[in-house]
């Protein structure tokens, strides 16, 4: 049975959504199961919850739990990464509140922005001595990072290691399964296909077979906009579906700060009107820690009842499929590689991947839409000079990266700008590395 280590198991709540679906599998049942983390009382909680996935599933892993992260990766046949390097307090909070000085505003700041930037070199380098410490400890182990920004995360570790590497984050099906709902048909119906960059995927169909005839579901979603259905909180998207003819595959939050249109400091009309929640990660992590306060104390006293059910989370189908040689489709970030004809091929892409005994075996796309090939060069540029930044630890590209950025581009001048990225700097102190 294989060794599936949790790196950043603290994180409770998804540690047990990803146990529940690993531990289902029958075929998994009785695998290793390794906990890491620095946050020692979390890490026992996430144990507690452990235990209890298993015995609720009658399944009979060894659960083990540490916060000696090596010991946690030796020997290991998978690593997953869901790890917040620098945490709410202090590193998301300086992501937001130093910006506001300058009157730049942000919605989540974990991708792309300047938030992004800083989270991508807070990060790198932590994921970086994770993969050094395998490359020692579990050289042929699969590495499944779902941390964030996602693309420059995956982008500099496929530079700088030849540890096996994946990025996997669920917008694709969370978003076909939110379209399926505003045109009324159940979403095991439809085949679609998306591609593109992580958090600016689209989908290039969306459809189902009816009688042995294809119909396009495109239709459908444009009457959601002509008939006034579209939801308050997807402003943005339908919107941009009008604009561009494709829809996105992350939510509008998200993809207003990638863009430099919807968020800015002297029209607070275009916030109304797209009901753009600024600061909303901030109110997230907010209410996140106040719920842990009540349910950490809940499950360890056991008076909270385990709800298990399949996430849409792709991690177990990826191990389950690795293990067993059963084929799946999943949507994964790798390296592009010609995979999309019109995008770098050094970049990371986001595409639907056969995952059997083999691996990985991306699917090719050919050419995107030049517009959105071009919508999408535009965040490429930016997770490129990050991931330049922290691996030559040049101090100008991280310049050079909030320069290029659509939204900081859009309300900064130059001299704002690097007074911005000095003081970002300053701030985050020890957990960035020494830039020259």
């Amino acid at each position: 049975m294989p060794k599936i280590t949790f790196i950043g198991a603290g994180s409770t709540v998804f540690t047990k959504n990803l146990l529940g679906d690993i531990l289902a599998f029958p075929e998994l049942a009785t695998s290793t199961i390794a906990l890491h983390d620095i946050d020692e009382d979390r890490l026992h909680t996430s144990e507690i919850v452990a235990r209890n996935v298993a015995q609720a599933l009658k399944a009979h892993p060894k659960i083990e739990s540490t916060t000696d992260r090596r010991a946690a990766l030796d020997g290991a046949d998978y690593a997953i990464c869901m790890i917040q390097v620098a945490g709410y307090k202090p590193g998301t909070v300086i992501d937001f509140e130093i910006p506001k000085k300058y009157g730049l505003r942000q919605t989540i700041a974990d991708t792309l922005g300047i938030g992004g930037i800083m989270r991508g070199l807070r990060t790198v380098p932590v994921l970086l001595e994770m993969t050094r410490d395998m490359v020692e400890l579990c050289p042929s182990a699969l590495f499944l990072n779902y941390v964030n920004p996602m693309a420059i995360n995956c982008w500099a570790l496929h530079r700088a290691t030849n540890i096996q590497v994946v990025g996997l984050c669920h917008s694709v099906p969370h978003t076909a399964g939110e379209l399926a709902h505003d045109i009324g048909l159940p979403i095991d119906e439809i085949n679609y296909l998306a591609a593109g960059i992580n958090h600016m995927a689209f989908y290039l169909r969306f459809e189902r077979k009816v009688d042995g005839v294809i119909e396009d579901l495109y239709p459908r979603i444009h009457q959601v906009i002509s008939q006034g259905r579209v939801p308050l909180a997807n402003q943005v998207r339908y919107d941009m579906l009008q604009r561009l003819g494709y829809f996105v595959t992350e939510s509008s939050e998200h993809f207003s700060e990638y863009v430099p249109w919807f968020i800015k400091r002297d029209r607070p009309d275009l916030i109304e009107q797209y009901h753009i929640p600024l600061d909303e990660y901030i109110r997230r992590c907010e209410e996140q820690i106040a719920n842990w306060e009540v349910l950490g104390q809940e499950l360890k006293s056991g008076l909270q009842k385990l709800d298990i059910e399949r996430s849409v989370e792709y991690g177990s189908l990826i191990i389950h499929s690795m293990e067993t040689g059963k084929p799946r489709t999943v949507y994964a970030n790798v390296p592009n590689n010609g995979l999309i004809s019109n995008l770098p091929p050094d970049c990371i892409v986001e595409v639907p991947c056969l995952v059997d005994k083999n691996g990985l075996q991306p699917t090719y796309i050919g050419s995107l839409p030049p517009h959105i090939a071009a919508l999408i060069q535009t965040n490429v540029n930016v997770q490129r000079l990050t991931v330049e930044a922290v691996l030559t630890r040049k101090r100008d590209h991280i310049y050079h990266a909030a320069m290029l950025d659509p939204h900081t581009a859009a309300e900064l001048d130059l001299d704002q700008i690097w007074s911005l990225v000095d003081e970002l700097i300053a701030a985050h102190g020890d957990w960035l590395p020494q830039y020259n």
